[in-house]
């Protein structure tokens, strides 16, 4: 068995490739090609934590990011302080033909990536073709690899970053500019991140919507990612009621996502609306963007067939590039 820590799946897993499989994935999803029940969310008592877990069979050939596998993902809300990920876990892949365990990921840094990719494929088919006034509200994990991976997808103009601790917004801004080259600025609000912004991507994991229907410039795209259990929401119900939505599982978005619900307890969204998801909007099934003055809604939630499909990526790429421990596992 193959043992990747997180720089292992970044060297393996480069965002363009990331983005190739997640859009393959989301395709598969969407024909009926991915076996994925909802996934399990445990909690305690005693604090704020939570583990989910996700298992999911991706069907397709071997060698084409397909098979068994699982992931299990922890939410360590006190992390931030101890300079380690909030999102912490692993991801399990299986050898299609023996069923043996193939490898164990290490599961923050896939995850960023395939959600950030995720949000690239969903700009890529829903934003203008020349939007490029970027607004990330969060200045975590996930703000960095949306930023990279989004400059992968539109050219960025101008970049602004809104967190509720200042000191790590202008961390951020530090990172952009030594690691990717781009000049951000930090602002003191969401209102201010948001104004005339055609791109938005919230990261931020607030339980308390940031996002306000006044805030959303005509023809923006967003990409809401950080509330991605129940109970929180970084946009607002008559937010999202002025959006076209798109999802990335139907299924999982209707029974799970707080801002889908929300607006439409509250009627701000028929009941009976159907939302479309990327997939099939790649495969051409369901239309995306259709006015350049319509706001759209991404609701990211993730799905394990975006991990597994990533993680058998990494490991085609790892065992290429010599990458990585082996070590016994049966036997």
């Amino acid at each position: 068995m193959l043992l990747l820590n997180g720089d292992q799946v970044r060297e393996a897993l480069p965002v363009a490739e990331a983005r190739r499989v997640v859009a393959g994935v989301m395709r598969r999803y969407s024909a009926g090609h991915v076996v994925q029940p909802l996934r399990t969310v445990l909690g305690s008592a005693q604090d704020a934590s939570l583990l989910a877990t996700m298992p999911c069979h991706v069907a397709g050939e071997p060698g084409s990011d397909s098979g068994y596998g699982l992931k299990a993902v922890l939410h360590a809300p006190g992390n931030a302080e101890r300079g380690l990920p909030g999102t912490v876990g692993l991801v399990v892949v299986f050898d299609p033909e023996t069923c043996l365990p193939l490898a164990m990921i290490e599961g923050a840094s896939l995850t960023a990536l395939r959600t950030a990719a995720a949000s690239a494929v969903a700009t890529d088919v829903l934003a203008l073709p020349d939007a490029g006034d970027l607004a990330l509200l969060g200045a975590g994990v996930q703000a960095r690899s949306h930023l990279l991976a989004l400059a992968e997808v539109r050219r960025l103009r101008r970049v602004r970053v809104w967190n509720r601790h200042r000191g790590r917004a202008e961390d951020f801004r530090s990172w952009a500019a030594t690691d990717a080259g781009v000049v951000v600025e930090v602002v003191d609000t969401p209102a201010a991140a948001l104004r005339d912004a055609d791109l938005v991507c919230t990261t931020s994991g607030a339980s308390d919507p940031l996002v306000g229907a006044a805030d959303l410039a005509e023809g923006c795209h967003v990409n809401a990612v950080g509330s991605s259990v129940r109970g929180k929401r970084e946009v607002g119900s008559a937010a999202v009621a002025l959006c076209s939505v798109f999802v990335d599982s139907r299924e999982a978005a209707l029974r799970e996502s707080s801002e889908i619900d929300e607006p439409r307890r509250a009627g701000l969204i028929q009941a009976d609306t159907d939302l479309p998801e990327i997939g099939e909007v790649l495969l051409g099934l369901r239309p995306g963007r259709a006015e350049t003055t319509e706001r759209t809604l991404y609701k990211s939630l993730g799905m394990a067939a975006q991990d597994v499909a990533s993680g058998f990526a990494v490991v085609r790429a790892a065992q290429r590039l010599g990458i990585g421990t082996t070590v016994g596992f049966v036997w």
